[in-house]
């Protein structure tokens, strides 16, 4: 049967379920974009708004799709290592005029887990935020495209990292951490997705072969594939910083805690790394010697190896001229 009534995605529906613990309401899509713009357009009226990061994903590098399926207003914050606090937020609601035709009202707070600079935010910190929500009638969305990476730093349940800390909605990344195209929109409230499936049609993501989705998500879930392939991932993070950093001049930007890293390297450094065939991005926002740096579930401890011996081959110590 098409569009979901297949025994494939009743199955993966209730994978989630357990997951969980709970009875969710799960829509799978096959980008991370239409799970975020989706969901926070069944979220906010069109004249509401949407505090996010301003290094968050859906105001830098979801191309307005937020704001075209749902009509609102992005609210950009700023914050440490890219992650909001009640007090910005708090700063941010105060400068709203509530009930005042002429502006927009506040709706929904966007969190990214793990940020876009691979920071984690605490379940204490979540927690903190969806109060904060509560008092003010905002919904709470998460947008999880690194949600398993965040969960293994975590080492708590799902259930503890969202609804059980208030989060209403999550945007659950997979091919992130090893699907072909597969992410899903959960819901914890069944009363919030009354409209979702209208949404999901109009924006393109309703698939007549939904089981080919399903099938990704089910098998991510199955057996813990999903936390073995962030717990890996994460794990070389943290021997590829551990390593960068014993050179000569490179400093991390952010902590790390999930699968990036953010590293300033010296420019013979990234430009050999480059002619070695490594790929990565030059980070601006870092400043001019930063790159970003992503591991993966399927990254080698060779791939480690190899690049670090790279990146000494063309490191030159300060206090002998010689490569490190």
């Amino acid at each position: 049967m098409p569009y979901g009534a297949d025994a494939v995605t009743e199955r993966m529906r209730q994978r989630f379920n357990d997951v969980f613990e709970t009875d969710v309401t799960v829509f799978p899509v096959a980008t991370g974009t239409a799970a975020n713009a989706l969901s926070l357009a069944v979220l906010t009226p069109s004249h509401g708004a949407v505090l996010c990061h301003e290094k968050s994903h859906a105001w830098e590098d979801e191309c307005g799709a937020p704001e075209f399926f749902s009509g609102a207003k992005l609210v950009p914050l700023d914050g440490a290592h890219s992650k909001l606090n009640p007090a910005i937020l708090e700063t941010a609601l105060g400068n709203f005029q509530i009930g005042f035709e002429h502006h927009v009202q506040p709706a929904v707070v966007t969190l990214s887990q793990a940020t876009e600079s691979g920071t984690i935010y605490s379940v204490d910190e979540i927690k903190a935020i969806s109060s904060l929500c509560k008092e003010h009638g905002l919904k709470l969305h998460m947008d999880g495209a690194r949600f398993a990476n965040a969960l293994e730093t975590l080492g708590c349940s799902p259930a503890e990292a969202t609804w059980r800390a208030g989060v209403d909605v999550l945007s659950f990344g997979a091919t992130k951490n090893g699907a072909i195209a597969a992410e899903a929109v959960v819901f914890f409230d069944a009363s919030d997705a009354v409209d979702f499936g209208y949404r999901r049609k109009r924006g393109g993501h309703l698939f007549s072969k939904m089981r080919f989705l399903s099938a990704q998500l089910e098998a991510y879930l199955c057996d813990d594939l999903w936390l073995q392939n962030a717990k890996h991932a994460n794990a070389m993070a943290v021997r590829l910083a551990g390593e960068l950093t014993t050179l000569p001049g490179a400093q991390l930007l952010h902590p790390v805690q999930a699968n990036e890293l953010f590293v300033t390297l010296a420019a013979g450094v990234r430009e050999g790394l480059l002619a070695d065939g490594f790929k990565f991005y030059s980070w601006v926002a870092g400043g001019p010697d930063c790159i970003r740096l992503v591991t993966a579930f399927n990254t080698s401890e060779q791939d480690i190896t190899e690049l670090i011996e790279a990146a000494r081959r063309y490191t030159v110590d300060p206090s002998s001229g010689t490569a490190a």
